[in-house]
């Protein structure tokens, strides 16, 4: 797979099935963070303010979902049907993606980004 460098590079290497989940996930991102830059960071799509607020990628069996150790936390009694780690969250491909989950949790990123924004401002 060669290097992405757009969102939709990335998602145009994948089987027409994974794409749809993949927009559906983008989508979700994209309202609940409608002032955030697409960008691809670590070979991922991901969406950007003052920092990456959440990446999401395309694996095996699953959509990973990462939204930092702080995303997951805040919403770790909401994740028990999914398998989660300390940064991230995966989606089973053979599911329906939870977007209105991940809506809360990039709302909860965008207010936890201008919160450290503004700290960082205070210094």
């Amino acid at each position: 797979m060669k290097k992405p460098l757009s969102i939709d590079e990335y998602i145009a290497q994948f089987p027409a099935d994974i794409q749809e989940l993949l927009q559906q996930v983008r989508t979700a991102v994209q309202q609940a963070a409608p002032s955030a830059k697409e960008v691809i960071s670590y070979g991922m799509p991901a969406f950007k303010q003052n920092s990456v607020l959440v990446f999401f990628a395309a694996n095996k069996n699953h959509i990973g979902f990462y939204p930092t150790g702080a995303g997951i936390e805040a919403f770790k009694d909401q994740l028990g049907a999914y398998q989660f780690s300390k940064g991230a969250i995966q989606f089973p491909l053979d599911k329906k993606m939870p977007l209105a989950l991940i809506k809360k949790i990039v709302k909860f990123r965008v207010k936890q980004d201008a919160e450290m924004a503004s700290l960082k401002k205070k210094k």
